[in-house]
């Protein structure tokens, strides 16, 4: 991963891209849908071999964090990990 520097500290971030394991979990498009936990707009959407469409997301101390097409996974010193969209993400950190 590729370092940035936020405030004073520093971070690793990644793009999210489908495959790379960078994911916690996923939630089944149906669950997310209907728990109505987020607004579902432009959510990272895979689908299984099995038809049962997905949506990875990211797990930390606010709960879960659902991935949207153009995220970065922030990985802080201590391992807890944040996702941030590219319209921040520049704004925020700039490569050190």
């Amino acid at each position: 991963m590729t370092k940035y520097k936020r405030s004073s500290f520093e971070v690793e971030a990644e793009l999210y891209e489908v495959g790379k394991g960078l994911e916690d979990g996923f939630m089944p498009w149906t669950s997310v849908v209907t728990n109505g936990w987020i607004v579902t707009d432009k959510l990272v959407k895979i689908t299984r071999e099995d038809g049962v469409v997905v949506c990875p997301f990211i797990q930390n101390r606010r709960g879960l964090i659902f991935i949207r097409e153009g995220d970065y996974i922030i990985k802080e010193k201590n391992d807890e990990r944040h996702v941030c969209g590219s319209d921040k993400f520049a704004e925020r950190f700039q490569p050190i």
